[in-house]
């Protein structure tokens, strides 16, 4: 079932953060295009500074940068096309092996918020697998199923991390004082004990970042 993820990303060299570290202010936003071969590594972007000569000597220095070319530049926000050093970190090229694309994308802090339409849920467990194997830190912040109108988001959790949480609620297990053993939600859900643990406090860890770390950037 295909769906839309919000995730927060970062990593030393993905594009522009080394910029983004040392331009507190800067805003940087992928102007999305349509037709466009998803191999190409020249992209252009919105960007909003207050001194474009500043930017563009630090792009000179920014090792994600191969080459940019102004496109407009007035009163705060320019149009460039950047073209990415051959070592820049993407999440674009394993979008593309999945069948995903991204909608949205722009700086936040010293990493991307960024918007994708998936096929499903195999497709994102692709890309988070990558990112870990890049060395991406990786925040999913919601996730809605496209073809389910009234589906909440479902903050990052996957299904079993969300069935984790329902059966320890509904039973229980976060009451106080506790109505039902880890053991005894376990049970029901034919786990073991640390298994039913793993889950339980991963989910909570996604519930966590979903609630808080959108607040955090916003």
């Amino acid at each position: 079932m295909p769906i839309s993820v919000k995730a927060y990303i970062e990593h030393e060299r993905l594009a522009f953060v080394p910029t983004m570290r040392q331009l507190d202010d800067v805003k940087i936003k992928v102007i999305t295009q349509v037709n466009t071969d998803p191999s190409s590594e020249i992209f252009p972007f919105l960007i909003e500074y207050d001194d474009f000569q500043d930017l563009e000597a630090m792009f000179e220095r920014d090792p994600t940068v191969n080459n940019f070319e102004p496109v407009s530049t007035a009163d705060g926000t320019g149009i460039y096309y950047i073209e990415y050093d051959e070592d820049t970190k993407l999440i674009s090229r394993v979008m593309t092996e999945v069948n995903g694309f991204m909608t949205q994308a722009e700086s936040k802090d010293r990493g991307w918020l960024v918007q994708l339409q998936l096929p499903g849920r195999q497709a994102l467990n692709t890309i988070w697998e990558h990112a870990k194997d890049e060395g991406f830190s990786i925040d999913i912040i919601e996730i809605y199923d496209n073809q389910q109108s009234d589906t909440g988001p479902s903050y990052g959790l996957t299904e079993e991390q969300e069935q984790a949480l329902r059966v320890a609620y509904e039973n229980g297990y976060f009451s106080e004082p506790r109505e039902m053993s880890l053991g005894g939600i376990a049970d029901e859900l034919d786990l073991s004990s640390t298994a039913m643990s793993g889950r339980i406090r991963r989910g909570i860890t996604n519930l966590i970042s979903a609630a808080l770390i959108e607040d955090e950037l916003e």
